[in-house]
This record gives C-alpha cells, structure tokens and sequence, in this order.
C-alpha cells in the first residue's frame, strides 16, 4: 500500500516538473525554429537560394508539426520570396497563397498586408497593374488601420512604382513624397524612394535633373547591390543621356550595367535600350541584332516563369480572397446573432436576480426583528461581563504598579548603600595611600636613613606598592557590580578614554571631592583639576555642563 502512494507521488512530481519546464523547453524550440528562418532569410540575400529554401522548408516543417503559425507564415512566404527572386513566379504565387491563407486563418492583419504587397508585386511584374495597385492598395490600407507607418512608407512607394508604370506621373509624384520622410528610418528604402522619383523625372521630360539625382545617388550609395540599385540608377542616366540625344554615353552606360550582373528581366530592358540607341544612330544592324537577343532572353524567361502554372495560382488567390469576403460576412453575421442571444440572455438574469433580491429582502426583514431582539440581549450580559472585567483589570494594574515601585525603590536603595561602601572603601584607600606617602616622606628625610642603600630600596619598593593597580581592579569589578552598564555606556560613547581617565571618573560618578581624589591618586589638586578640564575636553562636552551631572544621565 505505502510502495503504491510513494509510486503515486513519483509520477505527481513528474508531472509538475514536467508543466514546469514545458514552456521553457517550447520558448526555446520556437527560438530555434525562429534562428532557422533568419539563416534562411540571410542566405536568400546573399542569393544562395538552394541553402536558403533547404532551411526555409526545414523551418516550415517545424512549424507545421508544432502549429507555430508565426513561424510558418514567416517560413512560408519566405519560400515564395526565394522563387520570385529566380523569377519562378508562378511557384512564388503558390507559396504567397499559402501563407496568405495561414495569415487570414490564424495571424493578425500585419501578416496579411505583408502577403499582399507580395502578390501585388507578382501582378506589377506580369504587367497586371490594375490588379497590382489594387492589392498594394489594400495592404496600404491595413497598414494605416493599424498605423504601422514604416510599412504604409513602403506601400505608398509600391504604389508609386505601378503609377509611374501607368504614366500617372503625378499620382506617382504624390506617393513618393509621402513615403520618403515615412522611410527615413529605413536608409536602404529611403534610396528606393529617391530612385523611383528620379525615374518619375525621367518619364516627365526633365532628363537632367533626374540624371543629376542618379549620379549623385550612384556616388552617394554605400550598397548598390540592394534591391539591384545600381542597376537602376544606371538604367536612369542612360535613358536620360538618349532623351537628350547623347547617345554614345547612352549606349556606353547601358553597356556598363552587363558588369552588375542583371538578371534576365533587366537583360531585357538593356536590350531594348541599347536597340533604341542603335536606331537612333543608324545602325541597323546592330539594332536587330539587340531585338534577336530580347526575342532569345524572352524565351529563356518564359520557361522559368511557368505562366500555367502562375494563371492557376492566381485563380486560386482570387478563390481565397472571395471566401474570406463571406467569412467576414458570416462572421459579422455570427457576431451579431451571439449579440442578440446575450441581450436576451442578461435581461432574463436580470428578472431572475430583481426577484430573488426581493424575495430575500422580505424573509431578511422578518429575521431581523428577532435578530434585534436577541441582539439587545446580548449586549446587555456583555456589558456587565465588560464591566467586572475592567474592574478586575484595574485592581490588578494598581497592584503591578504599587509592586513595581516598592521593587525601583529597593533596587535604588541597594544602588545607593553599595556606593556608599565603595566611598567609604575608596576614602579608605585614599586615606591610608596618604598616610603611607607621608610617613615615606618623613623617612627619606632622615640622614641617617639615606646613607643605608638597603633602606632607601625597602622605601622605594613601598613607593612603588603604593602605585598597583590591583586594588584598583578589585573596585572596578566591586564598582561594575553596583552600576551595571555604567562603563560600558561610557566607553561606547566615548572611546578616546584610556582606563586612567575611567578611573577617574569613576571616582568623580562616587561625587568625591577634588581632595579626595587627588589623595587617592596621589596627586596635588592642582593637578586633579586640570586632569578634571583636559577629561571633559576629551568627551567633548560643552563647558556649562558640569561632568558630574553629565556622568549622572549615563
């Protein structure tokens, strides 16, 4: 029986350490899922697309098992933003849609605006701006609702880039200015901003100042890599050299972008770029030869894009986007029934507590008729017993202080005859050490006396006896015995004191006079007073209080 309940509590106590370091150990596999995607992320950034999916998917699997929803929209769109930088777009809509519909189902509306600005940018690079500025415009909006103006920045940027697009020059122009002081923060997005209305100068014909702003964008711009800025700085200054007809520094700044390594789509405008300049030159030739190379990486393109694929993907979206549409709706709809049976359900709670409360009310009043009654009895024995109870308590202090001042009395009393002892025995002391010193003195006097060396030793040892401090140490203890914490007060208080000074004032706490204490220690008066001066200077007292009255408070 014991061995069954001491099995019992093994396993309680298994299980309360386990419920304890449960979260622990998920913090810290979230944790991990989490350091997984941002390694993703890093190599994505550094175009190592193969290592980046390998720990995106891992991440994905993790979370999934785990329903870590945070981290496998994370993981998720991530995948889609590795196969949209390979231009795969059509395997990057897939990805975009699965975590668009894990952010409606379980996110909040940050993750959703995120996946929108995402799939706006697959319609922007499928030239479907309608649908791209549609979608950049929802998750705009979201990002306004919830005042993330970072992110409202960087869609308002987004939305420009569509209008520049649409030749909606100032539309764009508007978008610009209000992302560029949003995106401060963000160096990096900021430079896409300025870049973007550099290129909307372009578009509107001043071919100079969007030039001026290029270059000094190009100089000014620690990493031209990002987001392939150079690239497009470039792009800028050589279309605003062909818009002024300088074509050779169009041509040879269109060919200096092949050194930043464009992907196909960027071959294509630099193609079609460099077949505009060659037109405008006269050279045929080599102009068609520039179309035969947009035709052939065209192709190319089109095999990674897998348009089927993509067309599928996007019917899927437009699917999802709808059913979120009527979910909402019966959502409202749910909400608003859940409402109306709560209303329904207080104003029943409502009667049921009004009637409860007066049914109460009157059994309580007829209670408290009696409680009244048997009250008052109550107080009345309780008063009487309260009263023989004071006056028991009173007779009882009057007799502890009554016994507490005959005990102070005698206590004080004792004090007193026991210093009176010690007087006596210190006048005692006093008076033989005088004696004794007086008749020494007599007999060093006498000549016969100083010639015998052994007689002047026997007066000196007899000198020196009269200087001991054993006697001395035997009325310490005598003293202390009488005056309790006396020494003790005085030596915290006053720790400069050497013990020839305590001896001294013990004798003036005794209130022997000047004399008295000068015989005892054996010397002059003169001598005692001062010692009396330099002991009360040492003590630090003021000179109109009197030492003995000080010592008295001790």
């Amino acid at each position: 029986m014991h061995r069954k309940a001491r099995h019992i509590k093994s396993i309680c106590f298994l299980f309360l350490l386990c419920l304890l370091f449960m979260p622990k150990l998920q913090a810290q596999a979230t944790a991990h899922c989490d350091s997984i995607i941002v390694k993703g992320i890093d190599y994505m950034w550094k175009k190592d697309h193969v290592k980046s999916l390998e720990l995106l998917t891992q991440a994905k699997n993790l979370a999934e098992k785990n329903r870590w929803y945070k981290q496998l929209f994370l993981a998720t769109n991530n995948i889609g933003a590795n196969y949209y930088t390979m231009l795969d777009y059509g395997e990057a809509l897939n990805h975009y849609l699965e975590s668009y519909t894990i952010a409606v189902k379980h996110l909040d509306p940050k993750s959703e605006m995120v996946v929108l600005n995402n799939i706006a940018i697959l319609y922007s690079k499928e030239m479907n701006y309608e649908k791209a500025n549609e979608y950049f415009k929802k998750a705009y909006d979201i990002a306004q609702e919830n005042k993330d103006m970072l992110k409202v920045g960087l869609y308002a940027m987004n939305l420009g880039n569509v209008a520049n697009e649409t030749n909606e020059l100032k539309k764009a122009r508007a978008y610009f200015n209000e992302a560029l002081p949003l995106l401060e923060s963000q160096q990096q997005l900021q430079i896409l901003a300025k870049v973007a209305i550099a290129e909307n100068e372009n578009l509107q014909g001043n071919s100079k100042q969007a030039r001026t702003m290029a270059e000094e964008l190009y100089k000014t711009t620690k990493d031209l890599d990002y987001n392939d800025i150079g690239i497009s700085l470039l792009m800028i200054i050589s279309r605003s050299y062909l818009n002024e007809n300088n074509l050779d520094l169009a041509s040879h700044y269109a060919n200096t972008i092949f050194e930043r390594k464009p992907n196909l789509e960027t071959k294509i405008n630099i193609f079609k770029l460099l077949s505009d300049i060659n037109f405008k030159k006269e050279k045929y030739a080599l102009a068609l030869s520039y179309k035969d190379s947009i035709i052939k990486t065209e192709s190319e393109l089109n095999e990674i894009k897998n348009g089927k694929v993509f067309e599928n993907s996007r019917v899927k979206f437009e699917i999802e986007n709808y059913k979120k549409e009527i979910a909402n709706n019966e959502s409202k709809i749910a909400e608003e029934r859940k409402l109306f049976y709560s209303i329904i359900a207080v104003i029943f709670i409502v009667v049921a507590f009004l009637v409860w409360t007066l049914r109460n009310i009157s059994i309580k009043h007829k209670q408290k008729k009696l409680i009244a009654e048997r009250n008052e009895q109550i107080m009345l024995l309780e008063l009487e017993k309260e009263k023989s109870d004071n006056l028991l308590l009173e007779k009882m202090v009057n007799e502890n202080e009554t016994n507490a001042l005959l005990e102070q009395e005698k206590l004080k009393n004792e004090i007193e005859l026991k210093n009176r002892k010690l007087s006596a025995k210190a006048l005692y002391l006093s008076g033989r050490n005088e004696l004794i010193e007086e008749t020494l003195q007599s007999l060093s006097k006498l000549p016969e006396i100083s010639k015998d060396p052994a007689l002047v030793n026997h007066i000196q040892n007899l000198k020196g006896h009269l200087k001991t401090d054993d006697e001395w140490d035997s009325f310490i203890t005598h003293f202390e015995e009488v005056n309790q914490t006396f020494l003790t007060n005085l030596k915290e208080k006053h720790p400069k004191l050497n013990s020839n000074d305590i001896r001294f004032i013990t004798y003036i706490y005794m209130n022997l006079s000047t004399k008295e204490i000068s015989s005892m220690l054996n010397i002059t008066a003169d001598a005692c007073r001062k010692r009396k001066e330099r002991i009360a200077a040492r003590m630090e007292l003021p000179h109109d209080i009197n030492l003995y009255d000080y010592l008295s408070t001790l």
